[in-house]
């Protein structure tokens, strides 16, 4: 169906910075006639972790993004024809007319240049976005007149500036943020895999893509539809036996809850985007024969297309791709699943496949770069972030500088709002996720999905499981309700501000969460929980030693993403025309007929909704015993699904008034 692209290295091989929100109190102000760049200076490198200055002569390479022409001038743009009530609304610009408008001039590119070289730093490579420069510890601090110090991190020593860089006030408004000072470990995890265990086995060795990831397979017994099973012979809960988690999902099903069955939409002429990192080695073959098992429609010819990093990359050193770091066989499933969601639930849409070639932020941002640059798509899906406390915000603005001119072009990105709820239970602090929490995208939150036996809905919960194992003797379920397992990503951001679209919707206690008035999380939802998920075709690697293709269900705001961007590709086609970014118009029809207004109690507060779940102990088979277990639905760490509004989902999920909307 479509040629395997091979990997090619991006540019640099430090990853990605920690976060830091602020300059510590020691920094030092900057150098007359010098602007800050902010964010480069993260918060664990405290006078407490200091351990001196690096050596003068210690090698960096730094990547310095460039701001392109009227910032201002743009973001006003993306704003206009992103709002219904603008005069300019859906005025696209094409690649050439956006670069010829904002993209950076040659002027720009040789004053950074030539400030560089005044320093003594070498640029061993450029682009129209960014600069590459090596050279030693010390050319570094004069260029960014700010000291480099080894700081302790944990166990770990790394190195970063003491404050926060600066550039000449003569360069700065051609630089957008500077890369590489920092080099802690930093990289972006996919979602997928909330309903299955982590990979276990060896660890492919450095810039070798691994095979296809360990094998899992759900144990039934399995309800069709929730509450068609019972699981007689375990413990009551809530006042009664709960039933059986459904065998899964397929495209059937979610086409029938969000109203796509009866609009007779298709996605046809609509192209969306799926990034992830790395490339699976069997996909063309797995969702050809997903889409055969499950009575989609086949795919035509060139309707999915891998998109080729050698086709795109720049000339530049090599990095380390860190396929075992990044869990390359953990972005196998999530590229199939995402590819596989698309496609059921907008089966004639056109989908391009971009994978990065690590997990690190820069290789991240070089794919979503590539789309931009040559409008590959209208919609595009990530599945994939990381906490913002651990997210560098020195890469805010090349991140919102992408999305932008997305959309300017008439692109609009959905990422996934996360699968740990408040985070606070993995990291101690309530966070939201990145990049979902910026401005210009849409962040997908999830839901637990119940359908009838005629796969009409029924109800949703806001997802967030709560876990109780059985009992050694099969009479009670102990510590009964359980512990919280995880939920749909979702709270208030510590450093975006609220925008313009959220401001009559989200309530204030919830945007001022943070003491300000900040950006809240999700914007729209979908399904996502895992116990009533999706079921996912992939080629597994089975203890025998055999890659086979099977079939598990699967969840996570993974699954809620591509079904959202794929509900969005329906609306697109019902339009006529590309939507854009689409988060004024989503909240534009807040509180109409266009969303299910979800709820965590959406039979009263009285009534509390699990469900039984057997798990095969070693993930593939009964040899080492069967585990059952009670799930919770609609209890996701300290977010609710509420009437209105709410951190869980948004505004809610889509329902068929939602893409009749967009008719033209």
């Amino acid at each position: 169906m479509t040629q395997r692209w091979h990997l090619l290295a991006a540019a640099l091989s430090a990853p990605l910075l920690a976060a830091t929100l602020a300059a510590p109190a020691h920094a030092a102000p900057a150098a007359h006639n010098r602007v800050v760049v902010p964010g480069t200076h993260p918060v664990w490198a405290s006078p407490s972790a200091d351990e001196g200055a690096v050596e003068a002569s210690a090698p960096v390479t730094v990547r310095i993004y460039l701001a392109g022409r009227d910032r201002a001038g743009l973001d006003a743009f993306a704003q206009d024809v992103s709002d219904p009530h603008s005069a300019q609304y859906r005025h696209f610009l094409t690649p050439e007319q956006l670069k010829e408008r904002f993209g950076t001039s040659p002027e720009q590119v040789a004053s950074v240049r030539a400030w560089l070289a005044s320093t003594g730093l070498t640029v061993t490579s450029d682009t129209e976005h960014y600069l590459v420069a090596n050279g030693t510890a010390e050319q570094a601090q004069a260029a960014f007149a700010v000291q480099l110090h080894s700081f302790r991190r944990g166990n770990q020593t790394y190195r970063a500036p003491v404050g926060e860089a600066t550039v000449p006030e003569a360069v700065a408004g051609s630089v957008l943020a500077v890369y590489g000072l920092n080099t802690a470990p930093h990289k972006v995890r996919h979602g997928a895999g909330s309903s299955r265990p982590a990979a276990k086995g060896a660890v492919a060795p450095q810039d070798t893509l691994p095979g296809p990831a360990p094998a899992f397979v759900n144990s039934g017994p399995f309800s069709d539809y929730y509450g068609s099973n019972p699981a007689t012979g375990t413990p009551a809960a809530y006042g009664s036996v709960q039933p059986y988690a459904i065998r899964g999902y397929d495209g059937a099903h979610l086409r029938s809850a969000y109203g796509a069955t009866a609009s007779g939409l298709t996605g046809r002429g609509v192209t969306v985007a799926v990034v992830d990192a790395y490339d699976s080695p069997t996909l063309g073959d797995d969702v050809t024969a997903y889409a055969a098992a499950h009575g989609d429609a086949p795919y035509g010819k060139d309707q999915l297309l891998r998109n080729d990093p050698l086709l795109w990359t720049h000339t530049q050193a090599p990095s380390d791709t860190d396929p075992g770091g990044c869990d390359a066989q953990g972005w196998y499933g999530e590229q199939t699943l995402d590819v596989e969601a698309v496609h059921a639930v907008a089966p004639e849409a056109d989908i391009r496949y971009v994978g990065a070639t690590s997990c690190y932020d820069p290789d991240m941002i070089d794919a979503l770069q590539r789309i931009v640059d040559v409008r590959l798509a209208d919609i595009v899906s990530n599945s994939w972030g990381e906490v913002e406390g651990d997210s560098d915000p020195a890469l805010d603005p090349v991140y919102g500088q992408i999305f932008r001119c997305g959309a300017a072009e008439g692109i609009g990105f959905y990422f996934s709002s996360g699968d740990s709820g408040d985070n606070e239970a993995r990291t101690g602090t309530k966070q939201t996720d990145m990049p979902a929490s910026l401005d210009y995208v849409t962040a997908v939150g999830g839901t637990s999905l119940g359908l009838d036996q005629n796969a009409g809905y029924a109800f949703e919960t806001g997802w967030g499981t709560l876990k109780a194992a059985l009992s050694a003797d099969g009479q009670s379920w102990v510590d009964f309700p359980g512990a919280f397992t995880s939920g749909a990503g979702g709270g208030t951001s510590a450093r975006v501000a609220q925008p313009r679209y959220q401001r009559h919707v989200v309530p204030k206690a919830l945007s001022g969460a943070k003491g300000g008035r900040n950006r809240v999380v999700p914007d729209i939802a979908a399904v996502a929980d895992p116990n009533t998920g999706f079921l996912v075709g992939q080629t597994q690697t089975f203890p025998d030693g055999t890659a086979q293709y099977s079939e598990y269900r699967i969840g996570g705001t993974s699954l809620a993403a591509p079904v959202v961007a794929a509900l969005q590709a329906l609306a697109q086609q019902a339009a006529g025309a590309p939507l854009g970014f689409a988060n004024p118009a989503i909240y534009d029809r807040y509180g109409t007929g266009a969303y299910h207004d979800v709820t965590d109690h959406p039979f009263g507060p009285g009534t509390e909704l699990a469900e039984v779940r057997v798990d095969f102990v070693n993930g593939v088979d009964a040899a080492d015993g069967t585990a059952t277990s009670l799930r919770t639905l609609g209890k996701d760490s300290s977010l609710h699904a509420v009437q209105g509004y709410d951190d869980v989902t948004g505004v809610g999920t889509p329902t068929a008034d939602y893409l009749a909307s967009y008719r033209h």
